[in-house]
C-alpha cells in the first residue's frame, strides 16, 4: 500500500474550534485534506467539488449520533429513516415524490407575503436603532414563513420553533448532553405532525402540506404515513433552524462589509440574488457535509477505506483562494463558481428554493430600511461544528431615510 503524507490534525471537537480560524486556512494551504477523529476533512474548493458527486461516497451523517455516544432513542430512531440520511431506491422514491412541492414554480407567489412579514417584524424596532436580531427578526420570520408553506396557525411559531431549535442540537457536537431535551422534542413535535397530516387529510388546502398528503393518498404504495410524518418533521426542524441561523450569520457578514450593504440598498433586485449566495459561500449555517465510502477507492495519493468518514469542509473550501479572488469578502458583482452550502450530488438539499427566496427577500427588505449596520456587544454563537448560528445577536443600526 501507498505511504500515506503527513497531514494536519484539526480537533473539529474541540469547544474553540472555528472554521475560519488560521489553523484551518494553514492545513489548506499545506494539503487537500486534514485528519480529525471522525475521519478526514477536505480542505480545497476542487477537491470538494469531486467528491461531493463520487459514487462511492454515500451520506455519511447516519453515524453522527452513534459518534457522540447517542444510540437508540427517540432523536436517533427519527435521525436514521429521514431523506437527509436515506440512500439508493428509498432515497430516490421519497425525493421524487416531494420534488415538485418546493420548486421555484411552488416559492415565487409567495414573494410578496416573505416581504409584508419582513416589513411588520422591522417596523416593530426600526426606530429604536438597535434590537435583539436573533429573537427579534430570524427566529419568528423563519418559522412563521414555515408556518406560512404548511398552512400552520402563525399564533403557534413560538412552540415549533422551540422544539425545531432544539432539534437542531442534535446536529452539534454537544448532542449527547442534550440528548433527553432533543428526544422529548422529536416526541412533541412527531404528535403536532401527524395531527396536521390527519387535519389536511380531513380538510384540503392550498399548501404544500396538502400537496404532500395528497401525493401519499394517491397511492398508498408510494409514500407511507410514517415516511409522511418523518417528513414533515424533517421539513418543521430544517426549515427553521437553518434560516434562522442563516440570516444571522449573513448579518454578521455584511456588517463587516458596509459597502456591499449598501450596494444591495441601492438596488435590491439586482443584488438580492448574489447576496444570498455571497453569503451562504462565506459564512454557511453547515459548516462541514458529511459522506461515507461505501467501497474502498483512492482519491489522489490517498486511499480512502470502505466505511470511512469524509468531511467536506463547505466553508473552507468555498473561500479556497485557488478557485475565488479575493474569496473571504463579499463581493456582488463577481462571478463566482458554486458554493455547497446546500450540498452536492444527489442530497442537494431540498428545500434550497426556499432558504434562497425567503433570505433574500429578508436581506433586501433590512438593507433598503437599515444602514451603519453592526454588531453589538454580548452576541452568543453556537459552536462552530456541523451547523452553527446565533444564540444572541444584538445589533445596532440607522434607519434608512
Amino acid at each position: 500500500m501507498a505511504r500515506q503524507p503527513t497531514t494536519s490534525y484539526l480537533d473539529i471537537t474541540g469547544e474553540h474550534f472555528r472554521m475560519n480560524s488560521e489553523e484551518v486556512r494553514k492545513a489548506r494551504t499545506t494539503h487537500w485534506y486534514a485528519r480529525t477523529e471522525w475521519g478526514i476533512a477536505v480542505l480545497t474548493y476542487e477537491d470538494s467539488s469531486f467528491l461531493l458527486k463520487h459514487p462511492q461516497l454515500t451520506q455519511g451523517s447516519a453515524k453522527w449520533p452513534a459518534q457522540h455516544g447517542v444510540v437508540g432513542g427517540r432523536f436517533d430512531t427519527w435521525w436514521q429513516k429521514t431523506l437527509l440520511v436515506l440512500e439508493g431506491d428509498e432515497h430516490n422514491r421519497i425525493r421524487r415524490l416531494v420534488n415538485p412541492a418546493f420548486s421555484a414554480r411552488q416559492i415565487e407567489p409567495m414573494h410578496d407575503r416573505f416581504r409584508s412579514l419582513a416589513d411588520e417584524l422591522i417596523d416593530d424596532w426600526i426606530d429604536h436603532g438597535q434590537t435583539e436580531f436573533a429573537s427579534r427578526f430570524a427566529a419568528p420570520y423563519a418559522t412563521r414563513i414555515l408556518c406560512m408553506m404548511l398552512g400552520i396557525a402563525e399564533h403557534d411559531w413560538k412552540k415549533i420553533h422551540e422544539l425545531a431549535a432544539t432539534i437542531g442540537l442534535g446536529l452539534g457536537v454537544t448532542i449527547k448532553q442534550n440528548i433527553a431535551s432533543i428526544d422529548d422534542a422529536v416526541v412533541e413535535l412527531t404528535r403536532y405532525a401527524q395531527s396536521l397530516v390527519q387535519s389536511r387529510r380531513e380538510s384540503p388546502r392550498s399548501d404544500i402540506l396538502s400537496t404532500l398528503v395528497a401525493t401519499r393518498d394517491a397511492d398508498a404504495g408510494k409514500l407511507s404515513d410514517e415516511e409522511l410524518v418523518n417528513l414533515v418533521i424533517l421539513l418543521i426542524f430544517a426549515g427553521i433552524d437553518t434560516t434562522r441561523n442563516q440570516l444571522a450569520l449573513s448579518i454578521d457578514s455584511f456588517s463587516r462589509q458596509p459597502d456591499q450593504w449598501e450596494k444591495l440598498a441601492a438596488d435590491p433586485d439586482r443584488y438580492a440574488t448574489k447576496a444570498v449566495e455571497e453569503a451562504l459561500r462565506v459564512n454557511p449555517i453547515g459548516r462541514w457535509i458529511s459522506r461515507e465510502a461505501a467501497e474502498t477507492f483512492q482519491h489522489r495519493e490517498r486511499t480512502i477505506e470502505k466505511g470511512s468518514t469524509v468531511h467536506l469542509f463547505t466553508l473552507i473550501s468555498a473561500t479556497d483562494p485557488a478557485e475565488f479572488g479575493n474569496p473571504d469578502r463579499i463581493d456582488l458583482d463577481a462571478e463566482r463558481s458554486p458554493h455547497f452550502a446546500f450540498g452536492g450530488g444527489i442530497h442537494h438539499c431540498l428545500g434550497h428554493f426556499v432558504a434562497r427566496a425567503d433570505i433574500g427577500v429578508a436581506l433586501s427588505a433590512m438593507a433598503t430600511r437599515m444602514t451603519d449596520l453592526r454588531i453589538g456587544e454580548g452576541a452568543e454563537w453556537l459552536p462552530d461544528s456541523g451547523n452553527t448560528g446565533a444564540v444572541t445577536l444584538p445589533i445596532t443600526f440607522a434607519q434608512r431615510h
